[in-house]
């Protein structure tokens, strides 16, 4: 019997050719889950159970934002019966206020069922999108998820012992394998230290914050270009839940300015804006807390509208006061202009610069997601997905490639272009 014929096309696969295969695969499907992270609303406009939440999650773009450079994340939704209780809360919450709250329900892990049921005895650990943000105290803003061996019911918490937040997982409602997960639970989460009943339990102090700058005969300048600009009704709204931080430059600041040539009246309307924005923080600090303040690197109002990372100031004590650095200019708080919770209003040596429009590469757009927004990074003390436990899932044999954060979407990003030089060689 003689040996059989082998096949020629057989004969020409070769492992070079295979690799090629594969990583025409990789082209094909690579990239496919990162464009569904980004559009949320949309995986869950097939849920009607979910309408009031999703409706939540449309009324924050910012969102989109922080999610357009994150490969994985389980999002934690409550069905419309369970957070009916709490919707009317949510919506008195200034719409930064809700958005951090939100972002508490976004874990940077993707989470599949066989994970849930094999969690540790201790359980898991997990960082939350609201974590990156930096107005987390410590790890607060992280969840710990651990599951009873008995009845097998999941339970999600806030990571602080004191925290009386928790909520049970209800069922695993839709699945895009290694990068997003969609999980519903029976309560809305609340990280520690925030003041969900804040709206109702406090009545807002209703500061009129042109007339406190107007009174405290040295802020004229900064009064006329709040309230030309429409952003101290923003701020003034934002008086509520965390408070408001302003650091506002006196008017001979304001002169400074001119004598080095820079001119904030040159600006667009909406740079105009970023800029005071960038002179509040979304929390209330009194004089002794700014002194002794834990995270050095604070996000600002103009980094909830641009982008975790972007528009941040450094705060520290230097010389017996308290130093703010932009990253351009180095002010100094001179004085209190109104300090009564939730608003502290600070005289400074300065007009806050912001490296992102002032200095060697600006920010050419006020919109998020654009493309000089994409290597944001989130701020120096903000826990980053890479600090947290070990991703539970991943693809196999990709555990080390692929990450949550910035660097493995750059890496997905170049999968193209490697994947068209392959099959080029190959040919």
């Amino acid at each position: 019997m003689g040996m059989a014929q082998i096949n020629p096309a057989i004969s020409h696969i070769t492992p070079t050719t295979t690799l090629c295969y594969f990583l025409l695969l990789l082209l094909l499907l690579g990239t496919t889950p990162i464009l569904a992270i980004t559009n949320i609303t949309a995986l869950l406009s097939s849920f009607p159970d979910f309408s009031s939440f999703t409706s939540l999650l449309a009324s924050t773009p910012s969102i989109t934002s922080d999610l357009s450079n994150r490969s994985a994340l389980t999002l934690l939704v409550i069905p419309n019966s369970y957070l009916s209780s709490s919707l009317d809360l949510t919506r008195r919450l200034s719409p930064s206020s809700r958005t951090d709250l939100l972002r508490y329900h976004i874990l940077l892990q993707y989470l599949s069922s066989s994970d849930l049921h094999h969690l540790p005895p201790a359980g898991a650990l997990i960082t939350t999108l609201f974590q990156t943000t930096g107005r987390a105290s410590a790890n607060c803003g992280s969840v710990n998820i651990t599951r009873n061996p008995v009845t097998n019911a999941i339970t999600i918490s806030s990571s602080s012992p004191f925290s009386s937040s928790n909520a049970t997982v209800l069922s695993l409602i839709k699945t895009l394998p290694y990068n997003v997960s969609i999980i519903s639970v029976n309560s809305l989460l609340v990280p520690y230290g925030f003041d969900l009943m804040a709206s109702e339990t406090r009545p807002p102090l209703g500061l009129n914050i042109t007339k406190a700058l107007l009174d405290g005969h040295n802020f004229f300048v900064a009064a006329s270009l709040l309230s030309a600009s429409g952003v101290v009704q923003e701020f003034e709204a934002d008086e509520g839940g965390a408070g408001i931080t302003l650091f506002v430059p006196t008017d001979s600041a304001f002169a400074d300015l001119s004598e080095n040539d820079v001119s904030l009246q040159s600006l667009p309307a909406d740079k105009k804006a970023d800029v005071l924005k960038f002179h509040v923080l979304h929390s209330y600090y009194p004089l002794g807390s700014l002194e002794s303040i834990v995270n050095p690197v604070q996000p600002t109002l103009a980094t909830e509208d641009m982008g975790a990372g972007s528009f941040t100031l450094n705060i520290s004590r230097a010389n017996g006061s308290v130093a703010i650095d932009s990253g351009i200019v180095l002010a100094s708080v001179t004085q209190t202009v109104f300090d009564q919770n939730p608003v502290a209003i600070f005289g400074v040596s300065k007009v806050l610069l912001p490296k992102e429009i002032f200095g060697s590469n600006p920010v050419l757009t006020s919109k998020p997601g654009n493309s000089d927004m994409g290597n944001a990074q989130p701020p120096a003390v903000a826990l980053s997905p890479e600090s947290s436990p070990k991703m539970l899932s991943s693809a196999p044999g990709a555990r080390e490639e692929i990450k949550s954060g910035v660097g493995g979407s750059r890496w997905l990003s170049n999968l193209p272009f490697l994947c068209v030089v392959a099959v080029w060689y190959c040919i």
